[in-house]
């Protein structure tokens, strides 16, 4: 339990899934927890359903909390850490969910030196499936990424890796869930044109993909081994294996997380550009 003050600025999809996480894991009691969000709907939404605390302007809350947490868009950034910069105190950590934005610009932007911690997390994080990567900028230390990890751990898994690398994380990771949820409606699709029920087809590649990855996951198997166990000798399944390498399957997720972190790169700089100017 880390029983420590939070404030989270930023009351969207994945604020509410961080959220929930963290009052789940009861990891801080809710009377801990601030939430500031512009809309005033939405945090009438999570006091009701959180029993958090609630406020449209962050800077108040600032010095009582032991851990802000940016989960706001890149182009509200700047207004964001102005408005609170004055309050923020050198020991406080610093996580930002945001995409794009260096920690090191943001530990600079307050200018307080604060430890600070980015993160890229996954939408799978609102059903606590998230896949996360942790990275940041001195004088964030062990604790600091603890404190992170423990948030990040209670809405999936969580890997630790140098920032450099978080634009590959995001053509993997973040964009990944799409590439897979692609693989799900064509075998689905694949079972209705040989005549299943488009319900039965999709419970079956849905429960069949979820598996697969269990599967993985479990066992530690490398999925070269865990693909052989169920090739058997000219079966059916080393048929549509050799199907989908004559096609190209596999260099075509390759190359879509590389166009991914191309992409991501390529958008990192344009923010950087627009932070700097």
């Amino acid at each position: 339990m880390l029983n420590k003050n939070l404030l989270l600025i930023g009351g969207g999809n994945m604020g509410t899934a961080l959220l929930r996480g963290i009052l789940k894991a009861k990891l801080t009691p809710p009377r801990q927890i601030t939430v500031v969000d512009v809309h005033q709907g939405r945090l009438a939404e999570l006091k009701k359903a959180y029993k958090i605390h609630a406020d449209s302007e962050a800077a108040p809350h600032v010095p009582e909390a032991a851990v802000i947490i940016l989960a706001i868009k890149p182009q509200t950034l700047n207004e964001v850490l102005d408005r609170i910069r004055e309050a923020v105190k050198p020991e406080q950590l610093i996580i930002s969910i945001i995409a794009g934005v260096e920690s090191a610009y943001i530990r600079d932007r307050i200018g307080k030196k604060n430890p600070v911690i980015r993160v890229m997390p996954n939408i799978a994080a609102t059903v606590d499936a998230a896949a996360s990567a942790l990275a940041g900028c001195p004088p964030a230390t062990d604790e600091h990424f603890r404190i992170a990890e423990a948030i990040f751990g209670a809405v999936g898994e969580v890997v630790k890796v140098d920032e450099h690398h978080l634009d590959a994380v995001t053509g993997l990771s973040g964009s990944g869930p799409a590439y897979i949820y692609m693989i799900i409606e064509a075998l689905c699709d694949g079972g209705v044109k040989m005549g299943l029920p488009r319900d039965v087809a999709m419970k079956l590649a849905t429960q069949t993909v979820f598996g697969a990855a269990k599967l993985v996951r479990d066992t530690g198997a490398h999925p070269a081994t865990l693909k052989d166990q169920v090739t058997t000798p000219a079966g059916t399944t080393i048929a549509a294996v050799h199907e989908l390498e004559e096609r190209g399957l596999r260099a075509m997720l390759i190359s879509a997380v590389v166009t991914a972190t191309e992409r991501s790169r390529e958008l990192n700089r344009r923010v950087a550009g627009q932070q700097s100017g």
